[in-house]
């Protein structure tokens, strides 16, 4: 029976890979914040960050030594796969030259493992490869494998067809040499078979030019710079930096997301032409919303994060990544962008300082992943959470940074929402850090709980405060927890505070005061508890013959204590 030809989604590739999990580093110094108005409270958060404060093209960012290898070194399982592609070609008398491309080769260089192997064939099809693969396969009576096309499409980088199949249980893109040439006012280009050179100067940048020739085992630097520009850890582009990034104005996120990946620096030329206001409009209009926002979720996810967003900022694209909606309320203040950089540069240090059981969720590290992503988007935005927009369809204010993830980046609904409710739990947790910390008076909380929850046991008042906290934010509580210690006002003898390295010691042992204290009254995971008492059961014990909102959330309030108190209230 001959393989399958499966026609894969546009732009889709499989399998999906697992983000990886950065190490966070050190931030070493401080940026300068500006105070939004006064309708925006936002206590003084000091950012410090060897990123902070230094305006692209600046003198600090020193160009670098880089240790790069000078072959590259094969895995068995490579040297297997390469060997079977070698076999193809020689039976078959093709005459096909075998050339890994772009990032394989570069992380190689840099003795790091890649998963991410794109041959780049001179003188035939991806698909057509993919069958000559087949039919050797059919030839040494092994199982032929299915070939994925996946089609040319411009919105998501693929300006050319690509094939993949599975060799020895690694997926293997496939594609012809090519080289192209765009139209005004368009980034689709006119792609023809090309030369390996012009192949390599039509990419993105000189470190993602580099081949390495699986015929006779070398790395090809046929622009003539890839390895030197890799050796000294600069970004720069293969043909003059204005035309490449006009040409595909998405190149300019690219480039900002490998000098934040690897700690390079960004070319002098790259960073003008960057900020070109003609390269800022084309990236506005020419680029589609989830490419966009792919690259910040790319950027988000990865090592360096806080080094990225800087280099939107100080490139001046935050505006333009980050777009507004029309008549926002308040309207957008004077230096938005720097206060939101400025506390993402905070959120990234005080995380750091705390270790990795910030985002700890038991054994599963997509979760982790997942709640490190979002702390710092919601971190980011923290400065927005006062704003709102008038939403058309749905007839509601809704908040600035939920449009800003759902419509600016095109990311999921779910993103929006779980941003939205860390700000606002992070709210909920200012009164209860005082509460846990015996600053405030149980009688005050007892007086805002009554009505809705009739007359607790003082006792019991914080665990239900935390435990309503926790049922609302669930696994993302000690995310909102950091976000509500990043905005709470310094140490109130001030003058104790003699630098930021105290200032950050002094958010930091909150934190770990205050989550211990929640963890201490068996709260982590609250969410996950069945109710104890039914609707029914409990409008018997409130003598009502009609449920409700308030019943509903009696049902649903997890914790324990909620079902002693109506116990308590009722035998009282």
């Amino acid at each position: 029976m001959p393989p399958r030809l499966l026609l894969l989604p546009r732009g889709g590739l499989l399998p999906p890979l697992r983000r990886r999990s950065p190490a966070l580093s050190p931030l070493l110094r401080r940026t300068p914040t500006n105070k939004p108005p006064g309708y925006l409270f936002l206590s003084p958060v000091r950012a410090f960050s060897r990123y902070s404060g230094m305006a692209a093209g600046s003198p600090e960012q020193q160009l670098r030594s880089v240790v790069v290898r000078e072959t590259v070194e094969l895995t068995e399982k490579e040297e297997q796969i390469f060997g079977r592609l070698l076999d193809v070609v020689r039976h078959f008398g093709l005459g096909t030259q075998l050339r890994v491309a772009g990032g394989w080769v570069r992380d190689k260089l840099l003795g790091k493992d890649s998963a991410d192997i794109d041959i780049a064939l001179d003188n035939m099809t991806g698909q057509n490869f993919c069958e000559k693969v087949n039919e050797y396969l059919e030839l040494m009576g092994e199982e032929q494998k299915g070939i994925g096309v996946i089609q040319c499409n411009p919105d998501q980088s693929k300006h050319l067809e690509t094939a993949r199949m599975l060799i020895f249980d690694i997926w293997i893109d496939f594609v012809n040499l090519r080289s192209e040439t765009y139209a005004e006012n368009s980034r689709i280009p006119t792609m023809e078979v090309g030369t390996a050179k012009e192949d390599a100067y039509r990419r993105d940048l000189t470190i993602n030019s580099l081949f390495f020739n699986i015929n006779n085992n070398s790395v090809e630097d046929l622009t003539g710079r890839g390895i030197e520009d890799l050796k000294k850890g600069l970004i720069v582009t293969p043909l003059p930096a204005k035309d490449t990034f006009l040409d595909d104005p998405l190149r300019v996120l690219r480039a900002i997301r490998f000098a934040a990946r690897f700690n390079f620096t960004l070319a002098e030329d790259l960073k003008e032409a960057a900020s070109d206001e003609r390269v800022k409009s084309e990236l506005g209009s020419k680029i589609s919303r989830e490419r966009i926002g792919h690259e910040i979720d790319l950027m988000m996810s990865d090592k360096h994060p806080v080094r990225a967003m800087c280099d939107i900022r100080d490139l001046r694209l935050f505006y333009v990544v980050f777009s507004f909606p029309e008549n926002s309320n308040p309207p957008v203040f004077d230096k938005c962008d720097w206060q939101c950089v400025s506390r993402i540069e905070a959120a990234w240090n005080l995380a750091y300082s705390i270790g990795s059981s910030v985002f700890s969720s038991g054994s599963d590290p997509k979760l982790q992943d997942e709640q490190r992503r979002l702390y710092l988007y919601s971190e980011l935005f923290v400065p927005l959470r006062n704003m709102f927009y008038f939403d058309k369809r749905s007839k509601r204010q809704v908040p600035v940074s939920s449009y800003i993830i759902k419509h600016s980046l095109k990311l999921k609904g779910s993103d929006a929402e779980t941003v939205v409710n860390i700000h606002a739990a992070s709210e909920k947790f200012a009164e209860l850090v005082l509460l846990l910390e015996s600053r405030v008076d149980v009688r005050t909380l007892k007086e805002k709980l009554e009505d809705e929850y009739l007359e607790i046991p003082t006792d019991s008042v914080k665990r239900v405060c935390a435990g309503l906290i926790l049922r609302e934010i669930k696994d993302f509580w000690r995310v909102a927890l950091l976000v509500s210690i990043l905005s709470y006002p310094e140490a109130e003898n001030a003058a104790n505070i003699l630098n930021k390295q105290d200032e950050l010691h002094w958010r930091k042992e909150k934190y770990i005061r205050v989550e211990r204290a929640i963890t201490d009254i068996d709260l982590d995971g609250v969410w996950k508890l069945k109710p104890v008492l039914d609707g029914k059961s409990i409008m018997g014990v409130m003598q009502v013959k009609s449920g409700g909102p308030l019943i509903g959330k009696w049902v649903t309030t997890t914790c324990p204590e909620m079902a002693a108190c109506a116990s308590e209230w009722n035998h009282g």
